[in-house]
């Protein structure tokens, strides 16, 4: 892959907006941006000198659109509408999350409908590139003529204002833009109201989100799986014939997983003829719920990618005789399916406990609550607690923000979207998630030892030993918030999919194979 990605000009993923936040692709001006920027920042210029009336060139924000500013207030105006803006109240949101909504800022901007100066862009540019990233409260934005309160304070520091994080600390923007001997930028008419007027705080919380809640999907195929093997269950609902009568892309991709994951399993092996029927649904159904929160992913994966693409500003600057004010920067396309993977996200957590509670009941030749002398040790009873306290957490985290609407600007802008609110929930969950589906990593992992001396399949007896890198077997009971840590740990910082995966690329077991689509 290409080191440097073109802004304005190239397509923007998830994959390359992630990596140039990681600081593994540099985004760059190449001469063919820098001349549709400057273009578009010329017909802004235009406007101003006929004194031809357009919505926040030359005139007030919301409901005072119809108010004139004059010729000589029109960069003074872009000025004031930062500072005003700038109403963001909570905790500061992730370093990387801010860097990723200046990412998609750039991009957007470099489009050439927006009218900004090329050295507002290089200097977000070199905020990107040197990690200074704008101290942005996580509450505010309705989701709608763009997520202004967010992104007011993540330009403040353009105006020498505000707050960064550099290097660790929390500094002011200031003294960061002495240190290196940069003055503030003089914003020209319009620029402010581009700054603010998007969708980016939503956006690149539907970029998070996706790696995030792609990650956690990976993961539970596989655990799943595993616990399926602690419990002597059957692979034959996973068959592929039996996908094929409903044929629903993600249900198909989780069946092929598991097929794969539980291959050549000497465990699977040694009760195919047991006698029982049928597996509980938690075990039985996972290509179908498993799948339907795939389809979900699939669905916000497709909408924000368009998004990551999108001029989402107000107005919209064709040339000085031609400028249309619309509503680009409403986030209703993005909420609903955000909304919509919280549910999705909340149902894997929901699953995975039920899958926990399985491996305790002491049925199948499991001791009871995984351990020999229970009574004096209360064994795993307890760590299924928290993935009940976290699943009904989940669930009260469902209801959909995109349901609500309440009007702002006196009334002018009176259906919003509250997307923002959408994105921070969908991350919420999915953080709890990471940890629901840790604890049922380590409860399969201390049940798939009572199976010993059989074995399950290569990649899952990779991935119990991975594990086990991190956390012994428990003979008795000990601080199990210590091995939840340990193991959310793996979770999260996606060394436990990404392990497995690239295993099974070594074995030659295509677990993706004709389902590229839901690749990340």
């Amino acid at each position: 892959m290409a080191s440097t990605f073109s802004y304005g000009i190239e397509q923007l993923t998830i994959g390359i907006a992630l990596q140039i936040a990681r600081g593994e692709i540099q985004g760059k001006l190449t001469a063919a941006a820098i001349q549709k920027i400057k273009a578009s920042h010329d017909e802004v210029q235009k406007i101003v000198a006929n004194g031809r009336t357009v919505y926040g060139v030359n005139t007030g924000f919301g409901i005072l659109a119809n108010t004139a500013i004059s010729k000589e207030d029109t960069a003074l105006l872009q000025y004031k509408i930062l500072q005003s803006h700038s109403v963001g109240v909570g905790e500061a949101i992730p370093e990387e999350i801010a860097k990723l909504m200046m990412i998609i800022k750039v991009h957007a901007l470099s489009q050439g409908y927006s009218g900004v100066q090329l050295s507002t862009l290089e200097r977000i540019i070199w905020h990107i590139d040197q990690d200074i990233i704008p101290v942005v409260p996580e509450k505010g934005s309705v989701g709608a003529s763009g997520d202004l309160a967010p992104l007011a304070h993540l330009f403040l520091p353009l105006l020498g204002l505000g707050e960064v994080f550099y290097k660790g600390k929390k500094q002011d923007a200031k003294e960061i833009l002495d240190q290196f001997q940069l003055t503030a930028i003089n914003l020209g008419p319009k620029e402010g109201l581009a700054l603010i007027n998007g969708t980016q705080f939503i956006a690149a919380f539907a970029v998070k989100a996706i790696q995030k809640m792609h990650n956690c999907l990976e993961a539970a195929d596989i655990i799943g799986a595993m616990s399926l093997e602690a419990l002597t269950g059957t692979k034959a609902p996973f068959d592929e014939r039996l996908h094929q009568l409903r044929p629903f892309a993600g249900n198909q991709l989780v069946a092929q997983r598991l097929r794969i994951l539980l291959s050549d399993s000497a465990i699977m092996q040694s009760h195919i003829d047991c006698g029982r029927v049928q597996d509980p649904y938690s075990l039985r159904c996972m290509p179908q719920v498993h799948g339907a929160s795939r389809n979900a992913w699939l669905h916000l994966k497709e909408v924000t990618v368009t998004e990551l693409n999108a001029v989402t500003d107000n107005p919209i600057i064709l040339s000085a005789e031609d400028t249309v004010s619309g509503g680009n920067f409403h986030g209703q396309p993005l909420a609903l399916p955000l909304d919509y993977c919280c549910f999705a996200a909340a149902e894997i957590g929901n699953i995975s406990d039920r899958r926990s509670y399985l491996l305790l009941e002491g049925k199948w030749g499991l001791p009871l609550l995984l351990m020999q002398d229970v009574g004096l040790n209360s064994g795993f009873m307890i760590p299924q607690y928290t993935t009940a306290a976290l699943v009904t957490e989940n669930k009260t985290l469902c209801f959909p923000a995109s349901a609500d609407s309440i009007p702002t600007s006196l009334g002018q802008e009176d259906h919003v979207s509250m997307g923002s609110i959408s994105g921070r929930k969908l991350y919420r969950v999915l953080e709890n998630l990471e940890q629901i589906i840790a604890i049922e990593l380590l409860s399969a992992c201390q049940a798939i030892e009572f199976r010993r001396p059989l074995k399950s399949s290569v990649l899952l007896e990779f991935a119990h030993d991975y594990v086990r890198e991190f956390v012994s077997f428990a003979e008795e009971d000990r601080i199990f918030a210590n091995d939840i840590n340990a193991v959310t740990k793996i979770i999260t910082d996606f060394s436990f999919v990404e392990k497995i995966n690239a295993f099974a690329i070594d074995k030659k077991q295509m677990l993706h194979k004709g389902f590229e689509q839901f690749a990340l």
